[in-house]
């Protein structure tokens, strides 16, 4: 069996930086423990599966991180658009729908530009029984739970640069993960970084799902409808966030690194 792949790193217009996401555009029916294999051997945070469907617009998208399938992905769904228009599966005006374990999500291309409509996730104050007063030395201002995950608010954006932290802690103390954040610095309104070893990602270099949490997180903490957001992982990456009611815009830019075949 034959299959083309690409690797796309998102939320970024230089190619080494971003966040890396593998995708397979498929014409044949895979079935979960080959989409699984697939994304273990590419060993990427997270691989996504685009499938056709009997409308033109609309396509069936999964994604599967090396350990699991997970429910929602901003980078590898932009890295899916991207590829999309430049292999011949959509256009680059159009608004594509994709059916997902999140519900509908729609993505319009814009030029260089992909904006994302997903849903805001809902984030609640309160305290981490683990991670009360400080996170590996940086002290805590703030914390909120959303589903399977924690939001924790440090000092500066510096202290989000700068934490060294243990996984095997944070896999031992949280469901799947753990998100940090602060003010931003510079042209940036909030910075974050996301450390996930339950589901096979020590640290993601840029993750859409956390900053739809993030957007309701700092809305509620000061009221901003948008925000320009910087995710300061090793590899770091830029997005921009827009609340419209219980819907996150989020945009950001992709580039190819690489194409090629898989034989199975």
């Amino acid at each position: 069996m034959k299959q083309a792949i690409a690797i796309i790193d998102a939320f970024t217009e230089s190619p080494f930086s971003g966040n890396p996401a593998a995708v397979c555009l498929l014409d044949q029916e895979f079935t979960t423990n080959q989409m699984q294999t697939i994304a273990m051997e590419m060993n990427l945070s997270e691989t996504a599966f685009v499938q056709r469907t009997s409308e033109s617009d609309s396509f069936g998208l999964r994604w599967f991180t090396p350990a699991v399938e997970i429910d929602l992905c901003g980078h590898a769904t932009l890295a899916s658009v991207y590829w999309m228009v430049n292999s011949g599966w959509a256009e680059s005006d159009q608004t594509v729908r994709f059916q997902t374990r999140s519900g509908e999500l729609q993505v319009k291309i814009d030029g260089e530009w992909v904006e994302m409509n997903f849903p805001l996730i809902s984030t609640v104050v309160e305290q981490h029984p683990f991670f009360g007063i400080d996170f590996f030395g940086s002290k805590i201002i703030r914390a909120a739970k959303l589903q399977k995950n924690w939001i924790l608010e440090l000092q500066n954006a510096d202290a989000v640069v700068s934490c060294n932290p243990d996984f095997s802690l944070v896999k031992k103390h949280s469901e799947e993960g753990i998100i940090i954040t602060a003010e931003g610095k510079g042209s940036y309104d909030i910075y974050s970084r996301y450390f996930a070893p339950n589901i096979g990602i020590d640290e993601d270099p840029v993750t859409g799902f956390a900053h739809c949490a993030l957007m309701d997180y700092w809305f509620q903490r000061g009221g901003k409808n948008n925000l320009k957001a910087y995710q300061a992982s090793r590899r770091g990456g830029a997005l921009n966030l827009e609340k419209i009611g219980d819907r996150v815009i989020i945009r950001g830019q992709a580039v190819k690194v690489m194409s090629g075949e898989m034989e199975f």
